[in-house]
């Protein structure tokens, strides 16, 4: 069983509004300023990308890992917070 973060937990507590892309769980400052960068500044902006790829696990990854050269467990925490994060608010 794996554990979420507490940036993980505080992010699908509540709407996501205006929030950064740092506060996704899984991106940092690092791949925070390289996913703004290329546009993605805020994590709706992340989430739509989420969407188009049709929530698929292993296509955000990838794509995360092109955009911003995200890890494996980066992947994987970023995923999990954004599907968690629509199984409750859409």
């Amino acid at each position: 069983m794996s554990s979420t973060s507490q940036k993980h937990k505080d992010f699908v507590a509540e709407p996501m509004g205006e929030k950064s892309v740092m506060a996704l769980a899984g991106i940092g400052e690092v791949l925070g300023r390289r996913l703004e960068e290329k546009g993605f500044d805020k994590a709706y902006v992340v989430l739509g990308q989420f969407l188009v790829l049709r929530k698929d696990e292993e296509l955000f990854r990838e794509w995360l890992k092109d955009t911003c050269g995200a890890n494996v467990k980066q992947q994987g925490d970023c995923y999990s917070c954004l599907r968690e994060w629509c199984d409750s608010f859409l």
